[in-house]
């Protein structure tokens, strides 16, 4: 992950603003994209529902990210406009569905954020001059939504399928507007200055799984940690844990923003793996943590997580270029967030515990440390053009 060639490709004389779309439309995207845990209350008492039948809602959601992440970069600009159109039906279709027609609704609605979101990270990646600048910038955009949706779901209700419906699909046709230039060509190309016709296997594989134990880390973290933090402690608030890990998250994003060009993305990479790791034992390791410890620990688990995604995917784009397939591999990343939790859950239920539990994450982010050494380093072609 070497520093990106600082040259300006022709007809893209300020790349940043045309992105803006981009970015603002991320924002809209992390409302949309969490808030199937905010909302489970509504919907379980709204159809009655035991908890293993609202767990195929997150099922009908994951599968349909999948689906939209595979075939997202044949047509980038499609992806975009078109995955941001479905996305918001979906959403604002929830207001009415039944419990049957809300899968087919959420499964819409992953399929336009699965095709969007990945080809979002494909342009924002491979258009500006900073790789991991702008990664980091567009999942900041996307944390403002996240964070903010609990808040809209409180102020809004059940209108809230309306509102969030609404505000993407006002973002798509920001998209719509998005000057050619600002996504390139419409369908990637593997020549011409890409370099994925030359990804060899074992890169797509450790890629692949780079991929898979990061979103599924990122994903059993946040979501058994609250809970984990409630048993070890009663006086602390589930809510509370959560949000302090959002926002760390984002934070740890919005600090690589600042500080990409300055120090190697790789040092930082392997640097924020290994706080990470270090934070995860500790909060597993002390026996009957106090609620101080665990909130520091919790947000420097946050903090350290949130510059990893963004400086893994930049690694990914700068040796594959606009590959084709590069959908493959966020549509991989959707697998480790059905994966890493469950067998999170499995772990505990087995052993009786969450602190056993949690040490499958541990153990993601052990490997990630370990790949990073292979799947994270020198582009094969440091000179090509962001």
């Amino acid at each position: 992950m070497a520093k990106a060639s600082r040259t300006v490709p022709p007809g893209s004389d300020s790349p940043w603003r045309s992105l803006a779309p981009l970015f603002i439309y991320f924002a809209a995207a992390g409302v949309v994209t969490v808030m199937l845990g905010p909302l489970l209350s509504v919907f379980i008492e709204r159809w009655h529902l035991r908890d293993v039948q609202a767990g195929t809602l997150f099922t009908s959601f994951f599968a349909g990210q999948f689906v939209g992440s595979w075939f997202a970069t044949r047509n980038l600009r499609l992806s975009l406009v078109g995955g941001a159109t479905l996305a918001s039906a979906g959403c604002a279709a929830l207001y009415w569905a039944s419990f049957h027609g809300a899968h087919l609704a959420l499964f819409c609605c992953g399929v336009g954020l699965g095709a969007s979101l990945a080809a979002g990270n494909v342009v924002a990646g491979t258009k500006a001059v900073n790789r991991p600048r702008a990664l980091a910038i567009l999942n900041v955009s996307w944390g403002i939504g996240a964070i903010a949706c609990p808040a809209l779901v409180r102020i809004t209700g059940e209108s809230f399928f309306l509102v969030a419906g609404g505000l993407t699909a006002v973002t798509a046709l920001l998209l719509a507007a998005l000057a050619p230039s600002a996504v390139g060509a419409s369908r990637p190309s593997n020549s011409s200055g890409s370099e994925g016709a030359r990804l060899s296997w074992p890169t797509i594989f450790l890629f692949g799984c780079s991929l898979i134990l990061y979103i599924g880390s990122e994903n059993a973290i946040g979501g058994w940690l609250p809970s984990f933090a409630l048993r070890e402690d009663p006086s602390l608030s589930a809510a509370n844990v959560a949000f302090w890990f959002f926002t760390a998250e984002f934070c740890g994003r919005l600090l690589l923003a600042m500080v990409a060009s300055m120090i190697s993305p790789t040092l930082l990479y392997r640097g924020s793996l290994a706080i990470l790791l270090a934070s995860q034992f500790a909060i597993l390791l002390v026996p009957q943590p106090v609620g101080a410890f665990i909130a520091v620990s919790t947000i420097l688990i946050g903090v350290s997580l949130g510059p990893v995604y963004p400086l893994l995917v930049a690694s990914l784009l700068s040796q594959a270029g606009r590959h084709p397939r590069l959908g493959v591999f966020f549509a991989c990343a959707t697998l480790g967030g059905v994966l890493l939790p469950w067998m999170t859950g499995v772990a505990s239920t087995h052993f009786g515990g969450l602190r056993v539990g949690l040490l499958v994450p541990a153990c993601g982010v052990l490997l990630l440390l370990t790949l990073s050494w292979s799947a994270v380093g020198q582009p094969r072609n440091a000179s090509v053009a962001d």
